[in-house]
C-alpha cells in the first residue's frame, strides 16, 4: 500500500485551479489540511491544523506542501508527533522578506509567529522545489534553505510561484515527485 498524501496549502488556503486540488483529486486517498476559519494567520494554529491532520492518517505519510505551507511542515517539523516517510516542498515562501502586495504584510507574519524561518534539519527526506523567477522568492534562499533543512532541491525553471497566477493548473512534474516519494 502507497503512502498517504497530506497536501498542505499555503496561507491562501484551497484555490479551485490550484495544482494542489488537481493532484488531490487524483490521488485516491489523499487528504488535504482543512483551511482555518478562525486565526488564519497565526503560524500556532495553521501548524495545529497539520498536525491534528496528521494524527487522524493511519500509515506512512507523504506530505505535499506549497508556499507557506512548507513553512508549516518546518515549524511543526521543530517538534514533530509522527513519522513522515517524505515530503515534498514546493515553492516556500521567504517570510524574512516582504513579500509582493496582495499577500500578508512582513509586520503581520512577524507578528503572527512566521519569522524566523526554521532552518534545522527535517527529521525525514525532502525534496524543496525552487523557481528561478518566484516573486516570492528568490532562488539562492530557497537553495539555501534546502541545504538548511537537510533537503534535495529540484530546479523547476522560471514556473513563477508555481500557483494559478503562473498559469498552474495541473502540474504533472509535481504528481511525478510525488509519486517517487511515495515509493
Amino acid at each position: 500500500m502507497s503512502a498517504t498524501v497530506l497536501f498542505v496549502p499555503g496561507l491562501r488556503d484551497h484555490v479551485e485551479d490550484h495544482w494542489q486540488t488537481h493532484a488531490a483529486r487524483s490521488i485516491p486517498g489523499s487528504v488535504t489540511v482543512e483551511p482555518l476559519t478562525e486565526d488564519r494567520l497565526s503560524r500556532a494554529a495553521r501548524v495545529a491544523a497539520l498536525d491534528a491532520a496528521l494524527r487522524v492518517i493511519e500509515g506512512e505519510v507523504v506530505i505535499a506542501a506549497h508556499s507557506a505551507g512548507c513553512l508549516m511542515v518546518a515549524h511543526w517539523a521543530l517538534t514533530p508527533s509522527r513519522a513522515i516517510k517524505a515530503a515534498l516542498l514546493v515553492t516556500p515562501a521567504d517570510v524574512e522578506h516582504p513579500l509582493p502586495p496582495g499577500y500578508p504584510a512582513f509586520d503581520d507574519l512577524a507578528a503572527n509567529g512566521w519569522i524566523p524561518i526554521p532552518r534545522a534539519p527535517l527529521p525525514f527526506p525532502a525534496t524543496v522545489v525552487a523557481s528561478r523567477n518566484d516573486p516570492l522568492a528568490g532562488f539562492a534562499r530557497i537553495e539555501r534553505l534546502a541545504a538548511d533543512w537537510g533537503a534535495g532541491l529540484h530546479d523547476a525553471g522560471a514556473v513563477g510561484h508555481l500557483n494559478p497566477a503562473a498559469g498552474y493548473g495541473p502540474w504533472p512534474d509535481g504528481q511525478r515527485l510525488i509519486e517517487q516519494l511515495r515509493q
